[in-house]
């Protein structure tokens, strides 16, 4: 093979330092001073808008220039620039949040939804307090006031019991006033119906943390002052007749404590067209405004005899129906329940039983056998 390590590199230091051929050229011809001649302008190409925006780009890039505004977060483009010139300044969209929404006018001088409702002023009776005779009580077969524990108060105990619990139970599905008012009704006369309302009051009267508003709404033969021995006056149909009366005023007090009642009032040919009147409700719920724990019991007239007991069926949360174990009908009972059937809630009661399959006997356990 042929020896290529002694071959000697040419450099600048060689033939004696004589110039190389390039370099000879361009010092004789004066390369470096010779330009290029000029080309007539008519053979230029034009320059496209893109080349010119790009070019006056990048001498605006090179000085130094302050900017005077923010730029716009959507690139733009050149095109665009070139054409139309400079951009104006673009206005920031307003923005919206999606969950404040514009107050109509008037809320802000609406009150703070954070604010207390205002309390209800609670109705309290005032009437005189008149003596209820026990001994009257006792011969009409009734529950006697500070009496002993008898069969029949053993019976209107339980039956208080579950009204008091419905009422509660109506009062928090939202039922408002008439879940504080009771309807007790009957098919026909002599079933019961007076009997029962005035025991049952006489039973709910001993609760400790409520009191009873008997009614008599039996407005063509009230009996409820009868067996109380209380005196008349002015009572509920007077209340619906003519509102300059205040049904509060009507209420009559007695010696038991948290018994009160409510007369009939004047007799009317028109009870059922005051009772059906818009002015029913706002005096019935004056009853029992700001008193929670007041309880409000109807004596009605029988459902099958006078046509009130269907209306004031509308305005009470619960209704007993008395039947007579001995005398009422099955077709009249359900007659008398088709009847109340505005009340979301009727019951039955089962009254002068002498018989119990089960052989109950209320009061034998408190050595009465009464």
């Amino acid at each position: 093979m042929t020896e290529h390590s002694k071959i000697p590199v040419p450099g600048h230091d060689q033939e004696d330092g004589k110039p190389s051929l390039i370099e000879r050229v361009v010092r004789n011809y004066d390369l470096i001073k010779l330009a290029p001649a000029p080309i007539p302008e008519d053979l230029i190409p034009p320059v496209s808008k893109r080349r010119r925006y790009r070019r006056a780009h990048e001498e605006i890039e090179e000085a130094e220039v302050t900017p005077v505004a923010e730029a716009p977060a959507a690139p733009v483009a050149p095109a665009l620039v070139a054409a139309t010139g400079p951009l104006p300044a673009v206005e920031k969209p307003e923005v919206v949040s999606a969950e404040v929404i514009a107050a109509p006018p008037g809320a802000a001088d609406a009150a703070p939804a954070n604010l207390p409702v205002p309390a209800v002023e609670a109705v309290v009776f005032n009437g005189e307090r008149h003596p209820v005779n026990r001994l009257h009580l006792r011969d009409q077969g009734l529950i006697v006031p500070e009496g002993s524990v008898t069969a029949l108060l053993e019976e209107f105990r339980i039956v208080k019991r579950q009204l008091l619990f419905n009422a509660i139970q109506l009062g928090q599905q939202g039922m408002g006033a008439a879940s504080q008012r009771v309807l007790i009704c009957s098919p026909h006369p002599g079933e019961g119906k007076s009997f029962t309302a005035v025991n049952l009051a006489l039973a709910i009267a001993a609760e400790k943390e409520s009191e009873v508003l008997l009614v008599d709404a039996d407005f063509a033969k009230p009996s409820v002052l009868s067996m109380l021995g209380l005196p008349g006056g002015p009572g509920l149909m007077d209340a619906l007749a003519d509102p300059e009366i205040d049904v509060a005023d009507c209420v009559i007090g007695t010696d038991i404590s948290g018994l009160w009642v409510l007369p009939a009032g004047n007799a009317t040919n028109s009870d059922s067209e005051f009772i059906a009147s818009s002015r029913t409700r706002t005096v019935l719920d004056r009853l029992v405004q700001g008193s929670p724990n007041r309880f409000v019991i109807f004596d009605s007239p029988p459902a099958l005899a006078a046509s009130p007991a269907a209306e004031l069926a509308k305005y009470v949360g619960q209704a007993v129906v008395v039947a007579r174990a001995d005398k009422t009908g099955q077709g009249a009972l359900e007659d008398a329940i088709s009847l109340l059937s505005a009340c979301p809630n009727i019951q039955l009661l089962l009254n002068a039983v002498h018989f119990s399959p089960s052989g109950r006997r209320f009061g034998s356990y408190y050595g009465y056998g009464g």
